[in-house]
């Protein structure tokens, strides 16, 4: 349902000149839950914040059209990743839709504001 990029700080470059940083998508489970999908950072840009603004842009999307919660999967194989997002506050839940019965599969949560 919605998609965000996040781009440099290059206010002096023109538009065509600026490059993409991050990105992550969002799509609706339904009775207001919804998913993170797709986010990623530059490797060379991870540890700068990046991550986190477009999580926060994320959940404030999500939150302004009255969604309740928001979900993701990540991996077992994916420790950075796993941190990074209990740091913003989800918490593992149990797995769910396509991931269900998943072993390496890691699902976290988190009740939106």
């Amino acid at each position: 349902m919605a998609f965000f990029v996040a781009y440099d700080h290059a206010e002096e470059r023109d538009e065509k000149e600026r490059t993409a940083v991050g990105c992550g998508g969002l799509r609706l489970l339904g009775d207001g839950v919804g998913e993170v999908k797709r986010m990623y950072v530059e490797p060379g840009r991870r540890g700068t914040g990046v991550a986190g603004r477009v999580l926060r842009t994320l959940e404030e999307w999500a939150a302004a059209r009255d969604w309740t919660e928001l979900r993701l999967e990540t991996g077992d194989a994916q420790p950075d990743a796993v941190r990074f997002c209990t740091r913003s506050g989800y918490t593992r839940i149990q797995n769910f839709g396509a991931y269900a019965g998943r072993d390496r599969s890691w699902c976290l949560g988190r009740r939106l504001p």
